[in-house]
């Protein structure tokens, strides 16, 4: 538990696509904790006249804007899965202005503890260090399949090849403090974020204690 240096306690919530960061997210803020959401951040960025766009659209053309002034998603998505070099540089674009976003986020929390949901929290590599805790929503891969296909109106293929790009189960699995299946119905969610939201009460209140000793 004794990975970053906030004086806040920390929590980083991850699972694959289809697994319910959303929903998991929303019953932890039910509870108190404060949520700062990376892809929200991102969107806000983004959005039309967002902080990131003049820096996109001179990387990549105006043509990666669309009508509104918002970043084409799906044409930019096209290109980065087709372009790793694409790829590397919308992140070098994206990754630092949301970290900013993040941690200005966090330093304005009010919450109980903060709580990074963070999708790609795995495969980027820093994360797990700068959280107390990794949070890993777990379920079968068929059916996050099924959810995304549902939700999304994606195929089969295209959900599979999004979830190529991710980290496999196994390595978010390896790299979580705790876990939360997330294979039934959302009300078998509610005891398993109840125990865990008291679990991370403790820590935090322990966290309040000792940084009250140096002051």
């Amino acid at each position: 538990m004794e990975r970053p240096t906030a004086p806040y306690f920390s929590v980083g919530l991850t699972g694959g696509i289809g697994c319910g960061k959303s929903t998991v997210a929303d019953l932890f803020a039910a509870r108190g904790a404060t949520i700062v959401d990376t892809d929200q951040i991102a969107h806000g960025l983004t959005a039309p006249n967002g902080a990131a766009m003049p820096a996109l659209v001179a990387e990549f053309g105006a043509a990666y804007a669309d009508a509104r002034g918002a970043l084409d998603r799906p044409k930019m998505r096209e290109l980065v899965f087709s372009d790793p070099q694409a790829k590397a540089r919308l992140e070098a674009i994206l990754h630092p202005r949301i970290r900013a976003a993040t941690l200005a986020a966090a330093q304005n929390a009010t919450g109980s503890y903060v709580m990074f949901a963070v999708p790609l929290l795995v495969e980027s590599g820093g994360w797990v260090e700068r959280v107390n805790r990794v949070l890993v929503i777990d379920c079968l891969e068929a059916r996050q399949i099924e959810r995304v296909m549902t939700r999304n109106g994606l195929t089969e293929a295209q959900v599979k090849a999004i979830m190529a790009t991710q980290a496999t189960r196994a390595m978010r699995l390896a790299a979580a403090d705790d876990v939360i299946d997330n294979n039934g119905a959302v009300a078998a969610l509610e005891p398993q974020i109840a125990a865990l939201h008291e679990v991370y009460l403790a820590f935090s209140k322990r966290m309040a204690g000792m940084a009250s000793q140096h002051l």
